[in-house]
């Protein structure tokens, strides 16, 4: 063979390879590009006929306005605050039961309600329904809160409930009072207005879910077992109504969580003989913990953005999006690793990417001029969910890479299993209908939770679990969670008293409607 048919050879190898690969691009753009103009998630239920439940209005009047953010004013004054697992406010605590009680007349007098104190502080409501074959279902909410001081930086002392520009302010509006007294106010109404549900429900309020919720929730859960309950789903606190939040969105998102994250204390520790200042080793025991910590840092996990529940709130979100971002939304099959990429640059959005790695606590050292025999740290990761604890430990192991270092789990546990959200999942769809109902400008799609609730420990009961309340975030609103300035609209309140009005009633239907029947739109 010639040399020049050897390069006529080889240059018709490019051409073709060339030309393959332009049809493969071409292949995937027209896929992309059909995707997007056809693709919206949404469209299952937005035709379906919903059977007829005779809803009782939810109409309130200015007396029962008046009467509702009276007695959410009077939760929010009772510092219920968990600070560990032993320090909890019991006085406050005895205080609330009190205050529910006496805003609840209706509730905890009515013969269609059983009511029982669990653990002391933790409240349990069963409400039977008429229809035993109905599977019955739960709303959790927690009446403590975290610690708050005015010193903060705090616009209204944080137990005061002060009203600011239509705001009431105060520590446990958003977690998780809002919930806690706008389900039953919302019971409460149901009650006086003559509802006797078809399906039965039961409501738990846990008093400890700040610190883990293993006397409140967890014994709720144990008085459910010997009964033998099992619940078509439960609803808890979690996410919510985001606008403004998500850029480049049209309009606001109700976000649904299907999900948490797992979580993971580690304490990392170094041992070493002491000594004195003036003859220091080459290095300290500060030394090697400082040099595995800051490898932690540099070494995130793995980014794992589309490989988990995510990419389904990207793809329900996708249609409310502008080009070129409903390009990239609509085929995440394509762009998850783009869109990772970009989302792992700012810490908020970060947290959906990837298993977080937070230092928390650093310890050593007594004396200025004595070299400390001990120094630890406490690592807390939030897991992905699809990785496992016992994947993230190994991989912590490796990252520190040093036999000085000993690695200890505090605590921890995988990330909850995925609820569904079909068109057959009876809670989501029944929880989505209820907020489209109400705020028919939302969009809805579900969503992980990267903090941890009571929900957690129903997983025995429920293989269902949703965490959501329809509270509204805007800009800067998420910063108020845990934070100083925690506050919610007195009409948004109202907004929830009246969405657990209509959920509950919703609940009554025995089965969710065929998708693609002609009807009533979702």
């Amino acid at each position: 063979m010639t040399e020049r048919s050897a390069k006529l050879n080889i240059l018709k190898f490019v051409k073709i390879v060339s030309f393959s690969l332009l049809l493969v691009i071409l292949a995937f753009f027209v896929a992309a590009t059909v995707r997007t103009l056809t693709f919206d998630v949404n469209a299952g239920l937005q035709l379906a006929h919903w059977e007829k439940t005779n809803n009782i209005a939810s109409d309130i009047n200015q007396h029962q306005r008046e009467e509702l953010l009276s007695n959410f004013r009077d939760a929010i004054r009772i510092p219920t605050v968990s600070t560990t697992e032993t320090q909890l406010n019991t006085t406050a605590l005895r205080e609330f039961d009190g205050l529910l009680r006496k805003a609840f007349p209706t509730v905890f007098s009515s013969h269609l309600v059983q009511h029982e104190v669990v653990a002391n502080y933790s409240h349990l409501f069963w409400v039977p329904g008429s229809d035993l074959a109905l599977v019955p279902y739960m709303l959790l909410a927690h009446i403590d809160v975290v610690p708050a001081e005015e010193r903060d930086g705090w616009e209204a002392p944080p137990f005061s409930a002060k009203e600011i520009d239509g705001f009431i302010y105060g520590r446990g509006t958003i977690d998780n009072k809002q919930s806690v007294m706008g389900i039953l106010q919302a019971l409460e109404y149901l009650l006086i207005r003559g509802y006797s549900p078809r399906r039965g429900f039961f409501i738990g309020l846990g008093h400890d879910e700040e610190v883990s919720g293993f006397q409140g929730a967890m014994n709720i859960v144990r008085v459910l077992k010997k009964k033998g309950v099992q619940l078509a789903f439960v609803l808890d606190e979690g996410l919510a109504v985001l606008d403004g939040v998500i850029s480049g969105l049209q309009g606001p998102a109700a976000l649904i969580g299907i999900s948490e994250k797992g979580l993971a204390t580690v304490k990392l520790s170094v041992s070493k003989a002491p000594g004195h200042s003036s003859m220091p080793p080459s290095e300290s025991s500060i030394g090697i913990l400082a040099g595995a910590v800051k490898r932690l840092e540099d070494n995130p996990m793995p980014r794992l953005f589309g490989e988990g529940p995510e990419r389904g709130t990207f793809e329900h979100l996708a249609h409310k999006f502008r080009l070129p971002l409903k390009f990239v939304m609509s085929n995440m099959w394509l762009f998850s690793p783009l869109l990772g990429r970009v989302m792992e640059r700012r810490p908020d959005t970060n947290a959906f990417v990837r298993t977080t790695t937070a230092i928390t606590m650093f310890n050593s050292g007594v004396k200025v001029n004595i070299l400390p025999s001990q120094a630890e740290a406490y690592v807390n990761l939030r897991i992905h969910s699809a990785q496992s604890l016992q994947e993230v430990l190994e991989l912590i192991q490796s990252t520190v890479g040093d036999e000085r270092v000993k690695m200890e789990l505090v605590d921890g546990f995988d990330p909850l299993p995925v609820s569904s959200y079909d068109e057959t999942s009876f809670g989501f769809q029944i929880i989505k209908k209820t907020v489209l109902d109400q705020f028919p400008q939302v969009t809805v799609a579900p969503g992980i939770c990267i903090g941890n609730t009571d929900s957690r420990h129903y997983t025995d009961l429920a293989k269902d679990i949703y965490r959501f309340a329809p509270t509204w975030f805007r800009p800067g609103d998420a910063q108020r969670f845990h934070g100083i300035n925690e506050r919610i609209s007195k009409k948004n309140y109202e907004e929830l008293v009246v969405f657990y009005f209509n959920l509950i009633q919703n609940c009554d239907i025995k089965d969710l409607p065929s998708p693609h029947s002609a009807g009533h739109e979702l």
